[in-house]
Formats: structure tokens, sequence, C-alpha cells
């Protein structure tokens, strides 16, 4: 099995194989262990003490569980491959992957990391939020498998990545932590239709400033407080005034562009998806996007 403590004692080795440093790991182990002990109380047993045939747990203690589950969202191994690097059978690390996801994304949400899925409210956004003075909303990507079904396929197909993709919409600060994450997409749906779908916009404050590419061209007619970069108009060209402000909004809405980067660190939601529960990777999306949050927070 591989060498936990090894990790635990490099901060290198320990954000190459779980995106988290040895102080943030730490800082989260205790949340996780709740959450673990909550999920277990509320259980139900299936099976009648002592069914079916005994087998030791290779995952024996919270800290191994913790380091197994963040291990597999940041390297994104296959199952057969995470069996062999900790020891147990493909089935079973199947198993321990789906077991503890959803605990490690409690206990992300005990430490407040997780973005809102949807803003009903301007009171939502500010008893949520009461510090943020910048929003900058982008839509990102993620590859996925290329669809056997027809219909599927055009509805998947990204005509901007020119590929199968997956596709979420989100809402970061000026510190790159992550707002606000929509749901999973098929990946052919314009970021403009999105936010309009999702209806985001409604629920930033209008003394926020929203910062926003060309991509969402009409968003400045709807509300007030919408900055978007100047467009060269057609047959003529932009002046110099314009384009030192273009560079400068630029400069701002990169930390939406930075806090993707740092989201996809993590290989699950960077490399090309290939678990097949249903809506797995969206909440596979949330998890990482919490980690990421949970990483600013906690480094």
């Amino acid at each position: 099995m591989i060498n936990i403590h090894r990790a635990l004692n490099n901060d290198r080795l320990m954000r190459s194989l779980t995106g988290l440093n040895r102080k943030a790991f730490e800082a989260l182990l205790p949340a996780f262990i709740a959450a673990w002990q909550a999920d277990r109380l509320a259980q139900v047993r299936k099976r009648a003490p002592g069914a079916g045939q005994a087998q030791k747990a290779k995952l024996s203690n919270p800290q191994q569980k913790l380091f197994y589950i963040l291990f597999y969202f940041k390297c994104y191994p296959t199952f057969d491959l995470a069996g062999l690097i900790f020891d147990f059978d493909r089935s079973q690390a199947h198993r321990w992957m789906h077991r503890l996801q959803p605990i490690l994304e409690a206990a992300l949400g005990q430490k407040m990391a997780l973005p809102e899925r949807k803003l009903e409210s301007i009171e939502q956004f500010l008893k949520r939020y009461p510090e943020v003075k910048e929003v900058m909303v982008d839509g990102t990507e993620r590859p996925i498998a290329r669809p056997k079904d027809p219909e599927r396929q055009t509805k998947y197909y990204s005509g901007k990545k020119r590929r199968h993709t997956s596709k979420h919409l989100a809402a970061v600060d000026e510190h790159k932590r992550v707002l606000v994450l929509s749901q999973a997409r098929e990946g052919k749906v314009h970021d403009k239709r999105l936010l309009d779908e999702e209806r985001m916009a409604d629920g930033i404050p209008d003394a926020i400033c929203i910062a926003v590419d060309l991509g969402f061209l009409g968003l400045q007619k709807e509300y007030d407080n919408i900055e978007m970069p100047h467009k060269k108009p057609r047959g003529g060209a932009l002046s110099e005034v314009q384009k030192q402000e273009n560079r400068e909004k630029s400069s701002r809405r990169v930390r939406c562009e930075n806090a993707f980067a740092g989201v996809k660190r993590y290989g699950i939601v960077s490399d090309v998806y290939r678990n097949r529960v249903s809506e797995f990777d969206d909440r596979s999306m949330l998890t990482a996007t919490g980690l990421w949050n949970f990483y600013l927070m906690a480094a």
C-alpha cells in the first residue's frame, strides 16, 4: 500500500497526490471525521449482523480514507490502478470512492467551502458573501467521452472546444473563490443562454460589479452593474483609450480563469470524464470546486 506517512511529511508530495498541503489536510480532517461518523449513524443496516463474508478494511482509519478520496480526485486513476496502489480489488476501489465522495462533500460543506448552486435572492447573497466587492462570471467546460447516441452527440458537442463536453457557469470573487456553480449542462449550451436560465445575475446586488466577456453580449442591456469589454465596431477599430480599458478589464476578469485553473488541478474535472454513475459528473465538479475554495481558506 502507498506510504501515506511519507506523503504527509512532504508538502510537495501532498500537493501532487491530493491537491492540498499538510496544513490544509489536517484542517479538513476533523470535519471529515465528523461527517463520516454522522453518515454511519444515519445508515440503515441492510443485512443482519454477521451476514456475508468477513473482509478486512484496507482503509482502516479516517486519515487513510481522506487521503484516498483526495488522491482519487487529484490523480483520477482507473479503479484497477487505484486498487493496485492501495492494495485492494478494483471493485473495492469503486465502492470506497462512491462511499467517501459524499463524506468529503459534507465535510467541505461544514467548512463553508462549497459554492452555492443557485442564488434565490439578493438577501441570500449578502448573507453568505457580505465581504464580496466584485464578481466575475464565465463558463467552463470539461471533456467527456463521445456519446454513442446521435442525439446526445449533438447536444454535448461544443463548437468552441471542438469536442464533446459538459459545461458549468460560475461566479468568482476578487480573491478567486468560486461563489456560485451552476448545474452541469450540455456543452452546446451558450454561456449567455445558461446565465439567463440560471438567473444568476438576479441574485447579485446592483452595488457589486459583474465582469463578463463578450460572450455575454446583450447582458449590459438587462442589468446596470455589468462590466464588459468594448467590442470592435464592424469595419472600424478601437481607440487607444478603449484598448487600454479592455486591458484593465481583462486583468481583473482573468481571476475567473485563475479560479478555473485551480479547480482543474483535480484530474477528475480536467481529464476526459469516464465515470458512469448518474449525475456524478456534477457532484465531482462541486466537490473539486469546494476543495479549491478550501485550499484558498486553509493553505
